[in-house]
């Protein structure tokens, strides 16, 4: 996740050219061991439930990588997880065989192939959406919600330590303030989640913040953390389906 952030910062990508994640493109199995390590009481889907239920409904994940996430969205009536990057398509397809109701499509946020109104929710999860850059897949985001639908932003909170201390470190350039701002400005809302990371063992951990961060504060973050848990701080950022242009 933080090496997609140190990416964005430098470029935003373009309808042809996502922004690389070079943490799940190239270690994926390490990435899964992350995944299972993130929020281990839930906070991040509980927040997203009372916020933005999807029950009954249709929803798009953005950015939805290998696919790790779909089947969380127990209740929808259907699921599409889009992933520009091919070897993750492939991976969450596997992963997904025979579940129904949920299919993966290879695309980008910026060129989504959805039509005009076709889903409830747009979700992205540490995925794109980092702020000033991100406003081609906002107004896909929006082509294809459907009135009364909402787009939700899953970000790190990069002011929460130690974990937001290692991302600034990471990413001199990243201005947490300045990213809050957009979205303010986008016309969402934000709500700060406290979570909890919490590996099996040392060597998962260790393992974990090494695809996160550049070796430097890798190995700084390693020696700052005791035991096995990790506070990490989220931000949703949430807005309705527009009427009108802002």
């Amino acid at each position: 996740m933080t090496r997609a952030f140190r990416r964005a910062a430098a470029s935003h990508g373009s309808r042809d050219r996502p922004i690389p994640s070079p943490n799940i493109w190239n270690w994926p199995d390490v990435y899964e061991w992350e995944n299972r390590a993130q929020d281990v009481h839930g906070a991040v889907w509980t927040a997203l439930r009372e916020t933005v239920p999807w029950d009954g409904r249709d929803v798009l994940d953005v950015g939805c990588g290998d696919g790790f996430h779909l089947p969380l969205f127990a209740g929808a009536a259907t699921v599409t997880g889009v992933e520009p990057h091919a070897p993750l398509v492939a991976r969450a397809r596997t992963r997904l065989a025979g579940r129904p109701g949920i299919r993966v499509l290879q695309a980008g946020a910026a060129a989504l192939p959805l039509p005009d109104r076709s889903v409830d929710l747009v979700h992205a999860r540490t995925a794109y959406f980092f702020g000033r850059g991100c406003e081609p897949g906002l107004a896909e985001a929006q082509r294809v919600l459907r009135p009364g639908g909402a787009i939700a932003v899953v970000d790190l909170d990069a002011t929460v330590p130690p974990y937001g201390d290692w991302m600034r470190a990471d990413i001199p350039r990243y201005d947490p303030a300045a990213v809050e701002a957009f979205f303010a400005g986008q016309g969402f809302a934000m709500r700060r989640i406290p979570t909890v990371w919490r590996f099996p063992d040392q060597a998962t951990r260790d393992a974990v913040l090494r695809i996160e961060f550049s070796r430097d504060v890798a190995e700084r973050a390693i020696r700052a953390t005791r035991g096995l848990e990790i506070p990490v701080g989220y931000r949703l950022h949430v807005r309705p389906a527009l009427t009108a242009s802002l």
